[in-house]
């Protein structure tokens, strides 16, 4: 039996290096074929990946994490991504025994009376499914860009992940925002439209609002907690 090509974040940036992130993302779909995945959620940056996946018929499985708590916006973007490239993003919901514990003991807005509350839904909808959804995978894809907060600038393009056993590319690291929304006009990629509502970052319904002009891009997700490092737990070092 042959072994599989052992690759490090090193001999994969040279692989990389002046390719575009199209050519990237099928250089690693041919290095890893069947193990490469790309977590959506549905907002500016991953619809501008999701479009350059299934634009030029990359073999990538895109798939998409359903907590429950979406916005009605971000399912009609979903029927319309489906529809446009005749596709069907994945879903991976939560364990319906765990968010019944949850929301029997602790009521359905347990999230806002502590971090520690907070990052226990955000476990339960969102960090275990993923968990499954990253199963036996070797590439994972992003639309994290470094733009996007204080924690995500010190990011880099490849990046291992060791909670996961895996390798995280981030196609969209170095593009600005400006970027992403002409990239999204000029190819008239579907789009959710709280974004033109103010939402930069959306996420789960009771967790996102919108954002005033001048405060950071990760401002409206958990908003009622003073800290500037915010994440879910998906991202976690």
């Amino acid at each position: 039996m042959i072994a599989e090509p052992s690759y490090t974040i090193d001999s994969l940036a040279e692989r990389l290096a002046g390719k575009s992130e199209v050519e990237s993302l099928q250089t690693l779909a041919e290095l890893f074929p069947g193990q490469v995945v790309f977590s959506s959620s549905l907002g500016y940056e991953d619809q501008v990946i999701t479009d350059m996946i299934l634009a030029n018929n990359l073999p990538i499985r895109i798939f998409s994490l359903d907590t429950g708590r979406m916005f009605n916006e971000t399912y009609q973007v979903w029927q319309k991504t489906n529809s446009r490239y005749d596709t069907k993003i994945e879903a991976y919901f939560p364990k319906g025994e765990s968010v019944e514990k949850l929301l029997n003991e602790k009521g359905p807005f347990s999230f806002y009376e502590s971090v520690e509350n907070r990052k226990e839904c955000c476990f339960i909808r969102k960090v275990e499914p993923l968990n499954r959804a990253l199963k036996g995978n070797k590439i994972w894809v992003t639309g994290i860009r470094a733009e996007q907060s204080q924690n995500r600038q010190t990011m880099t393009q490849l990046e291992a992940d060791d909670a996961h056993q895996l390798i995280k590319f981030h196609p969209l690291m170095n593009w600005s925002f400006d970027e992403v929304k002409a990239y999204v006009r000029q190819n008239n990629v579907p789009y959710n439209p709280l974004h033109d509502r103010g939402f930069v970052s959306i996420g789960c319904q009771p967790c996102t609002r919108a954002i005033q002009e001048g405060e950071d891009f990760r401002a409206g997700r958990w908003w009622w907690e003073d800290n500037s490092k915010k994440e879910c737990g998906l991202h976690a070092k």
